[in-house]
Parts: structure tokens; C-alpha cells; sequence
């Protein structure tokens, strides 16, 4: 459950949408009453922070954040989103997580954007610029909000707006609670156009807390203070495919290469497909272990032909063990039994898939040792899967790594940037160092790829089984698995020790 807060209008003239309707849109509702109608399934009593001067809001802020036992997501009521993107903020695991926009970078470089002066040596400065109606007072890095002004602080080189929605989680709302009240003791010194969203994130900052960031993307957000608005935002909607969003959105980013290309490029489109035909997650992964235990037969005959089949059926079992994920997170169908299945099955399709290989092996005439590499192949990953349940169970009970402070009245972010600087110099040395460098060869395109499949992830393990048993024979499938595999294990074994020693 998330706790939902919507936010009245901020300081500055009032802007609460009472009258502007979507004429677009069934039912022509108010643009408040369709953000009450989208957060119900979030949050069926939301918290209403009424509009007023800044004080007031913030200690009201202070006491839902001091109370609340779940996350937080903040949001003002005049906004117009999409569910998806409301969804997509919410379900971030980060500590916290605002929406923005940046101000576009010139196409065309003239003399003086040449003479600007490196971020390192610039001055901090009160951001004048707007952006969408909302004041240009942050500075944004490529995955976090790196500082935060206000009318009467200064920003080193301000180019994000906070644009209005933002999720903390619960184990920041008591900093959440506390900043709120420091900010109201403080509202004389902010300005008339300083936004609420944009004051809490610049306590949050000052605290310590990181705010990630993420913009809308091929989603839509706007906040509206006139019909004329209501409806440009209307049109502007209308011609975005929230659904292809959405189903794009069901595919997991991080996926190997073999997924990535030769999977996820039309597994989505029949994860729709079961998903509107009422299939649920549950039913797709039993037709993947289906898939899973037929290919082990045809693999245990030994014949050519069969072990062909049992190669096309496992890369289709791989498919579905993909699309039942896909149908869950486009559905939003989620359960514990769910992801036991999927976890446990997945393993269960591998190793009767070796039990598969080798007894076909074996009633071809070819001599009963290839169950040794079988069981090489089953052990070592075993072993894998133990050593990566257990780092990612040590690794959750790491607290997140404290970022610099800064004083709320301070002038400027100067101390901040300085700050982050030494910190940056820090991570850069020894351990460290390598990792950072190891991380940013990332950047390329063939460095990315490799470092995806040289962990062996699932797809392109099943991948070499359903190529090589086809090609060629059981004895070859497990010298790939075991070699690939010791290579697998090597790798990832020594990164997770030094991403623990650093």
C-alpha cells in the first residue's frame, strides 16, 4: 500500500482545478476528480494537504510523513498523468524518486556558450529561467537530484524542474517529517514562486537523501491552471499510446542479450495477449514447464530428430518463462505463490533438461560417464544460484551509502558541491576505482553486451542447450555449460568480493 498525498496549490496564486474539466475524456470529469478517481487503487482515503501559506502546508505534510507506516507519494491536484506513470513512480525502489524535466540543450554551440565556464568553476546563482510555469532552481546528474535553490538560494548552474510527483519510501518519511518542520520555520526566506515540491526537495537534498529522478518519457504529465491548458494537455494525451507504454514497460530492462533480441521482441505482444484472454501468470508458467518437461523427453530418446525438437521446445519454454513475468507486471497480477513458482520451476526445467540430455546420452550407446558432466553441470550451478541468493540477501541489509549535508539556511550549495567532490575523489581510489572504471566502460555498446552474457544469465543459457543439443550432442551441451558456467562463476565471484571489500 502507498500513501498518497495530494498537494494544494503551492505558494503563489491559488491554483486549484475546481472548475477545469477534460472534455475529452467519458463523464467530461474535473482534472481533480480524475486524479481522485486514479489514486484510489493506490490509496482509498488519500491525504489532502489544503491550499494556504507555505507554513502551514508543510507542518500538515510533516504530520501525514510522521505517521505514515508505508511510502509516500506526493502529488499536486492540479496534475494531469497517466496511470502508468503514476504506477511506474511508485513501484521505484529507491529512497526516493522525483519526476522532472530539463531544460533542453541548445542544438547549435555559438561563441558564447563556449566562453561558459566549467560546472567545477561556476558560481552558484537563484535560477530565473522557467520551464513549464515552474521556476529552473535545480541541478540534476544523470540519476539523482544533485542540488536544489530556492528564491533566496543560490544553485550551481540550475537546468532540472521538479515537475510535481515524488515518492519517498517509509524509511525516509520520519527525514521527510523533520525537514517539513525545519522548512516551515524557515518559510519567510523562500519566495512567492518557490513550489512546494521543489522546497521539499531541496530540504530532502540538504538532509542527505538521495532523490533519483526520472522523466515522463513516452508518458504524459502536466500540471494545468487554465481551461486553455486542460485542454492543449488533453489533446497532448490523447496522442500518446499509454498501453504500448505499459507493455514496454513490462519487459525488464536489465535482461541478457539473447533476451533482449531474440526474446523480448514479440514475447511482449503474447504476453498482451494472454493477459486480455484472462490468463494469468500462474497458467503461463505451467505451460513453460510443460514445454520444460517435453523437451527433456525428446531428449532422452537420443534420435537426431528429437533432439531437435527438444531444442525448439525449450527456447519456446524460455519464452513463456519470460512472458509469465511480462503478464504479471502488464496485468499488475502479483503474488507470492507467483514468484515461488516462477523462481523454483525455472530451476526444475533446467535439471530435468540435463536429466533430459543424459539419459538420452546413454540410450544412444554412448557409455553411462556423461552423468559425470551432468552432475558438473548441475552442481556448479547450484552453487550459482546459492552464491547469488545469499549475496543479494547480505546486499539488501546494506544501508544506503550517506550523502554530504548541508545547513537548510546555508546561501549557497558551494560547501555541498565541494562536499560531493571529495566523495567523488574517495570512490575513485583503490577498489573502488576499478569498479567505477569497470562500471563507466559500460557506456560502450559491445563492453555492455559482453559483461551481460559473460555472467551466463538464464536466456543464454538455455539459448547454448537448445543450439548445441540440436547441432550437436549431449557431451558438447554440458563442456558448454560447465566451461561457460566456471567462467560465469569466476567473474561474478570476484566482483561481488570486491563490491564487498570497497
Amino acid at each position: 500500500m502507498t500513501r498518497v498525498v495530494l498537494l494544494g496549490s503551492s505558494p503563489g496564486p491559488d491554483t486549484a482545478p475546481t472548475g477545469l474539466r477534460l472534455a475529452a475524456l467519458p463523464g467530461n470529469p474535473t482534472v481533480a476528480e480524475r486524479l481522485r478517481s486514479q489514486i484510489l487503487s493506490l490509496d482509498p482515503q488519500p491525504a489532502t494537504i489544503e491550499p494556504g501559506d507555505v507554513a502551514t502546508a508543510l507542518h500538515a505534510l510533516a504530520d501525514v510523513a510522521e505517521s505514515a507506516t508505508e511510502n509516500l507519494f506526493l502529488i499536486p491536484d492540479n496534475s494531469i498523468v497517466h496511470d502508468e506513470l503514476m504506477y511506474q513512480i511508485t513501484k521505484a525502489k529507491r529512497g526516493a524518486l522525483a519526476l522532472v524535466a530539463k531544460e533542453p540543450r541548445p542544438d547549435v554551440v555559438d561563441q558564447a556558450q563556449e566562453d561558459i565556464v566549467p560546472i567545477d568553476e561556476a558560481e552558484p546563482e537563484i535560477g530565473l529561467n522557467k520551464l513549464e510555469g515552474l521556476p529552473v532552481r535545480a541541478r540534476a546528474g544523470k540519476s539523482r537530484v544533485i542540488s536544489v535553490g530556492t528564491a533566496n538560494h543560490a544553485v550551481t548552474r540550475p537546468n532540472t524542474v521538479l515537475l510535481g510527483p515524488l515518492h519517498v519510501s517509509a524509511r525516509n518519511a520520519p527525514v521527510l517529517a523533520e525537514t517539513c518542520r525545519e522548512l516551515a520555520d524557515m518559510a519567510g526566506s523562500f519566495g512567492a514562486d518557490d513550489d512546494l515540491i521543489q522546497l521539499i526537495v531541496f530540504g530532502l537534498v540538504r538532509k542527505g537523501v538521495s532523490v533519483g529522478i526520472r522523466g515522463r518519457r513516452d508518458l504524459f504529465y502536466r500540471r494545468v491552471t487554465t481551461q486553455e491548458e486542460v485542454n492543449e494537455a488533453g489533446t497532448e494525451m490523447s496522442g500518446i499510446d499509454e498501453d504500448r507504454a505499459r507493455l514496454d514497460n513490462a519487459v525488464k530492462g536489465a535482461d541478457g542479450f539473447f533476451t533482449t533480441y531474440f526474446v523480448s521482441t514479440y514475447s511482449r505482444f503474447i504476453a498482451r495477449w494472454a493477459a486480455r484472454r484472462g490468463l494469468t501468470p500462474n497458467q503461463v508458467t505451467l505451460i513453460s514447464i510443460t514445454l520444460g518437461v517435453l523437451a527433456a523427453a525428446c531428449f532422452a530418446t537420443g534420435a537426431r530428430p528429437w533432439m531437435v525438437a527438444g531444442g525448439v521446445l525449450i527456447y519456446f519454454a524460455f519464452v513463456f518463462d519470460c512472458v509469465d513475468g511480462q503478464v504479471a507486471r502488464y496485468a499488475r497480477k502479483f503474488g507470492v505463490l507467483g514468484a515461488w513458482l516462477d523462481a523454483t520451476f525455472d530451476r526444475f526445467k533446467e535439471y530435468v533438461v540435463f536429466a533430459g540430455l543424459a539419459i538420452g546420452w546413454v540410450v544412444s550407446g554412448n557409455g553411462d560417464d556423461i552423468w559425470i558432466l551432468a552432475l558438473a553441470a548441475l552442481g556448479l550451478q547450484s552453487t550459482r544460484h546459492l552464491l547469488d541468493f545469499s549475496f543479494g540477501v547480505a546486499n539488501r541489509r546494506k544501508p544506503p551509502a550517506q550523502l554530504p549535508t548541508l545547513p537548510l539556511n546555508a546561501p549557497d550549495d558551494r560547501a555541498l558541491r565541494k562536499a560531493l567532490e571529495r566523495r567523488k575523489v574517495e570512490r575513485s581510489q583503490g577498489i573502488r576505482g576499478v569498479l567505477k572504471m569497470w562500471t563507466r566502460a559500460g557506456r560502450f555498446r559491445a563492453v555492455h553486451w559482453a559483461r551481460k552474457m559473460i555472467v551466463f544469465p538464464i536466456g543464454e543459457r538455455f539459448a547454448a542447450i537448445a543450439i548445441t543439443a540440436a547441432l550437436f550432442d549431449a557431451r558438447i551441451t554440458f563442456l558448454t555449460l560447465v566451461i561457460w558456467g566456471s567462467v560465469a562463476a569466476a567473474y561474478t565471484l570476484t566482483g561481488r568480493l570486491m563490491r564487498s571489500l570497497a
